[in-house]
């Protein structure tokens, strides 16, 4: 089937280059000319393992293209997607729609033949009906059809679950040329035996948000239940285990650490919370989920102040992990975000290394001094703390890093270091949930 993706981002590239590694015959919209010059030349604009090899292969095949003429890249189209951002909106919190339907009016205006639009951004519900309207305004006599499709991606990990997913879920009206198209574009995933699910298309709308603020409330718990830990002198790491094993609950979601962040989590616990209230139906268990993440990034900051006894003016802090997450660059909203500001707040200087982030943290905190590697980084400083759990940092050299150290001070903000092993290597330290030395 020929498939045109709206937007080059995060969702719409992976989503493109999976899809044509399917077979399908895909190309790539995106209004940025740079961008497709670069993608073109094999520069990503995102990293994600595996993607630039995914997109080098399948345009190498002739199955992805890319261009900016909106259009052209319409024509002939089986399907649409649009995958193009929805942040928040400022002022309100809403999410910005205004890209979508910008885009949804640019395509129903291109398209002369019938044709499904299916939204892969992450919006509200109703959406998919305000689209409808725009199509049935500009082209009453044509046979568009509006679908939904939400994305459950994890980055760091997009590729594999696009291609062996939990679930696909699909929203539409009952238009059963709609549910055709759509059968045949994830056909090649009944070999992965993966559950294809139709629903309404409001439904499918709400799940994405349902989804993502549940797993939200899942962090937001373990990590109230880690400072409780502190407080009593527990071990959130047996509590979230002794838990996680009931598989009423799971194991997935529950390690504590600093707070959630990233481009899906912030914006869409947010976007539900005012969808809630807009219906009249406030959904006060992810009101507070979005407030208590707020208040802990920042808290982590004073964690580290009271680590370094409770004064960090002229103080150097190594932090080591700057990303939300390991395995992508994507700084929105990383807690490491918060607390640099926290720490800047409190007279310290702050020395920074991340495998891939730096290039993008830099400009976000231009007072932080990017090192080349984590010992460059601990070298005479006052507190090392470790923000992300990247693959590199889970088996460092503890005696090294305490060696070159003003102050073998560690606050292991992921609990990636046993306190007996880190003792043992010179340092005091200061866990998240637990107990210190």
């Amino acid at each position: 089937m020929k498939i045109t993706m709206i937007g080059t981002g995060y969702v719409g590239l992976v989503s493109g280059a999976c899809f044509a590694d399917f077979g399908h015959d895909v190309v790539c919209v995106d209004k940025d000319a740079g961008k497709i010059a670069a993608i073109e030349a094999g520069t990503m604009p995102i990293f994600e393992p595996g993607l630039d090899q995914l997109v080098a292969t399948n345009a190498a095949a002739g199955r992805l293209t890319f261009t900016t003429d909106l259009p052209a890249g319409v024509k002939g189209a089986d399907a649409i997607f649009i995958a193009v951002g929805t942040p928040s909106r400022r002022g309100d919190g809403h999410a910005d729609l205004s890209y979508v339907y910008a885009a949804a009016k640019e395509i129903v205006e291109a398209l002369d033949a019938p044709a499904v639009i299916v939204t892969k951004s992450t919006v509200p519900v109703g959406t998919g009906d305000e689209v409808e309207r725009i199509a049935r305004e500009l082209k009453p006599d044509l046979d568009i059809q509006v679908v939904s499709n939400p994305e459950f991606l994890r980055e760091g990990a997009a590729i594999g679950d696009f291609k062996r997913p939990d679930r696909v879920v699909v929203g539409t009206t009952g238009d059963e040329r709609a549910i055709a198209v759509m059968r045949q574009i994830y056909r090649p995933l009944n070999l992965n035996q993966a559950p294809v699910m139709f629903t309404g298309r409001r439904t499918a709308e709400l799940i994405k948000y349902a989804a993502n603020a549940f797993l939200a409330t899942k962090i937001t718990f373990i990590n109230e239940m880690a400072d409780l830990c502190e407080a009593v002198g527990a071990e959130v790491q047996d509590v979230s285990r002794g838990i996680g094993l009931d598989n009423r609950i799971g194991s997935k979601f529950l390690h504590a650490g600093p707070g959630y962040g990233g481009s899906c989590f912030p914006k869409d616990t947010l976007a539900l919370v005012k969808t809630g209230q807009d219906y009249d139906t406030p959904i006060r268990i992810v009101e507070t989920v979005v407030q208590v993440n707020d208040l802990r990034k920042r808290a982590m900051g004073r964690k580290i102040v009271k680590a370094l006894g409770g004064d960090a003016r002229g103080k150097t802090v190594a932090l080591l992990g700057l990303t939300f997450k390991p395995n992508t660059d994507d700084m929105r909203d990383a807690p490491s975000l918060a607390i640099v500001q926290a720490l800047e707040d409190a007279g310290a200087k702050v020395v920074a290394y991340d495998p891939e982030g730096a290039h993008v943290a830099a400009p976000m905190m231009p007072n932080v001094s990017m090192a080349k590697d984590a010992y460059e980084a601990a070298q005479g400083a006052d507190v090392l703390v470790l923000v992300t759990e990247w693959d590199i940092f889970r088996a460092l050299d503890l005696k090294r890093l305490a060696g070159v150290m003003n102050q073998p001070v560690l606050v292991d903000l992921r609990n990636i270091y046993p306190v007996e092993e880190a003792s043992a290597a010179g340092f005091a330290v200061s866990r998240v949930g637990g107990q210190g030395n």
